[in-house]
């Protein structure tokens, strides 16, 4: 057992490597999250001894590099569905990806350690109020930290605090890419419920790190002395104590069944607004092979017929027809579709509609100079009524560096490389969040539209000045593999929590689904199924906190946490 642990502590990056890999099966779909928090405690245990800031960062950017590599495997699946590119620069892709974003949890963990080893002056010191920093080195040693120096209150509030910046930074920076963050782990725990709505995602992921640093803390409350050779009480009483009192009757509160918890009134549940969401089942693979445009609008067809005379809000996926609806383009866009002309394409959809229904569906709007030249493309939503009238459009604002456009065309395309959608020219961004107010059944719904991968944004999916009904958030997770679409699915139950709103989801081969406003999953069709999801649409809540005033919550919890944690430092100093 000494050796073991002597090893382990003089790799502590390569440990932290494989631990970061191991800590992102604690998302979906295999939802492993103790195995997360146990290799969280690790990285904060390990970081909060560690020699030097510099140390501090490698040790974290090593977990990042693991836990970024395995939780966005999905996107080397995403290769394989182009021809444009071999398939294994995927595999190389997901890694290289890793070495940026670990940079975040990277800034972190040397965040974290700063505040603690290095105190800024507003602290309190010694002599003149001045606090002098820690000597610091980066040669290793298997038990760097000083007696009382390693793991404590002060740093686990910092290292939270500093994860919810780095959290919402990765969010910000290069167009950003908040895929999987922590707080998705406990999206299905009462947790999530209490704590979204006020201070959001961020927010979370930080109380998430605050707890299992209090676990890490607490529970190992015998350490390991290597001088000794030996295990030695720590005495972390008060600590024990919160944990027994606090934490672990929540935890266990946390996971009680759905069916055991007091459902909504049935005036909350139902809006009176029916929905048909379909789910044709075209892989990526299919969707632009010779014959399958067919196909796939007629299974798009068949589970969109209406089955009684009532209204309905007809909701197709993300780029769902390869058709132009728009009047005034060249005539030889509008070739090889019904009547080769928009107005032949409208007519050949409101077939399919009821007097009173609403159709909402996917496709690519085209954009063209003034010499009628084709420069670009909009992924769009178009909403259009049973006389085939088209009440309104959403251009996707949030687009897909390298999916839907090649950043640094320039230099990139020479060597080989291509966007992963088939076309050479880039998707244009539209504007930002929109509802769309369309006319229903004698009155208006207000549609909220995030596509694709623009619900992953927290804090930026919704018209702060048009409040919607719902979000709806028409995908194409065909390719994300078996790992992504689960995760998609997660981080739309965090939108509907934290800002009030039921999402619906429509995708082209699962899961499509609709989440009520507490972000239960209501109903959903499972990957690899065609069919139809018939529903009723969740009545939406009063803007949360959160929804009112967005990320400034979580920077301003964050903010409070760091502050706690300089307080009994400040304390601790001026009394020497």
């Amino acid at each position: 057992m000494t050796k073991l642990f002597a090893f382990l502590e003089n790799h502590r990056a390569k440990v932290l490597l494989v631990a970061g890999g191991i800590s992102a099966t604690g998302f979906a779909p295999l939802n492993w999250w103790p195995l997360t928090l146990l290799c969280l405690a690790l990285l904060m245990h390990w970081v909060a001894r560690a020699c030097s800031g510099k140390r501090a960062f490698l040790l974290g950017w090593a977990f990042g590099v693991g836990h970024f590599t395995i939780g966005n495997n999905w996107i080397a699946t995403a290769f394989t569905y182009q021809a444009n590119m071999p398939v294994w620069l995927g595999w190389c892709a997901v890694p290289l990806l890793a070495l940026y974003l670990a940079v975040y949890p990277g800034v972190a963990a040397w965040g974290a350690w700063w505040l603690k080893n290095s105190p800024p002056p507003f602290r309190g010191g010694a002599r003149g109020g001045v606090s002098q920093p820690l000597r610091n080195t980066d040669k290793p040693h298997p038990n760097p930290s000083p007696k009382g120096e390693g793991l404590n209150l002060p740093f686990i509030l910092f290292f939270a605090g500093c994860w919810i910046i780095t959290e919402w930074l990765r969010a910000c920076v290069f167009t950003g890419f908040s895929w999987n963050p922590l707080s998705a782990l406990w999206v299905d725990t009462l947790w999530s419920g209490m704590w979204l709505p006020i201070v959001g995602t961020y927010g979370m992921s930080g109380l998430l790190l605050f707890y299992t640093g209090l676990l890490a803390a607490a529970v190992p409350w015998f350490k390991y002395n290597f001088a000794a050779g030996n295990f030695q009480r720590s005495g972390s009483w008060v600590v024990i104590g919160f944990v027994a009192l606090f934490i672990a009757p929540v935890l266990a509160v946390s996971f009680v069944p759905d069916s055991l918890i007091p459902q909504k009134s049935a005036d909350y549940a139902k809006a009176d607004v029916a929905l048909t969401i379909v789910q044709p089942n075209i892989s990526q693979i299919d969707k632009y092979a010779p014959g399958y445009d067919a196909i796939n609008f007629r299974r798009l067809a068949e589970n969109s017929l209406s089955r009684d005379t009532k209204p309905r809000l007809i909701l197709w996926p993300e780029a769902a027809i390869p058709w132009r609806l728009e009047d005034g383009y060249p005539y030889r866009f509008y070739q090889f579709q019904p009547g080769e002309s928009a107005e032949g394409a409208r007519t050949m959809l409101t077939r399919l509609m009821n007097p009173g229904d609403l159709l909402l569906t996917g496709v690519d709007r085209l954009e063209f100079d003034k010499d009628r030249q084709l420069v670009g493309a909009r992924n769009s939503m178009t909403a259009m009524d049973a006389s085939g009238k088209i009440l309104g459009n959403y251009d996707k604002a949030h687009l897909v560096p390298y999916g839907e456009y090649l950043a640094l065309r320039w230099l990139l395309e020479p060597l080989g490389a291509a966007r992963l959608v088939p076309g050479d020219l880039d998707f244009w961004p539209g504007p930002g969040p929109r509802t769309l107010d369309l006319p229903f059944d004698g009155r208006r719904v207000k549609v909220g539209l995030q596509i694709c991968y623009e619900i992953i944004f927290s804090g930026q999916v919704v018209d702060q000045t048009h409040r919607p009904d719902f979000i709806f958030n028409p995908s194409n997770d065909a390719w994300f593999g078996g790992w992504g679409s689960p995760q998609f699915l997660a981080q739309a139950r965090l939108r509907a929590i934290e800002e009030g709103l039921p999402v619906v989801r429509a995708t082209p081969t699962g899961i499509s689904a609709v989440i009520d406003a507490d972000g239960r999953v209501l109903k959903s069709l499972p990957q690899g199924i065609a069919g139809r999801i018939d529903a009723q649409l969740p009545r939406p809540k009063e803007p949360t906190l959160f929804a009112r005033y967005g990320n400034a919550l979580p920077m301003a919890f964050a903010a409070l946490l760091i502050a706690f944690g300089l307080m009994p430092l400040a304390r601790r100093r001026t009394s020497r």
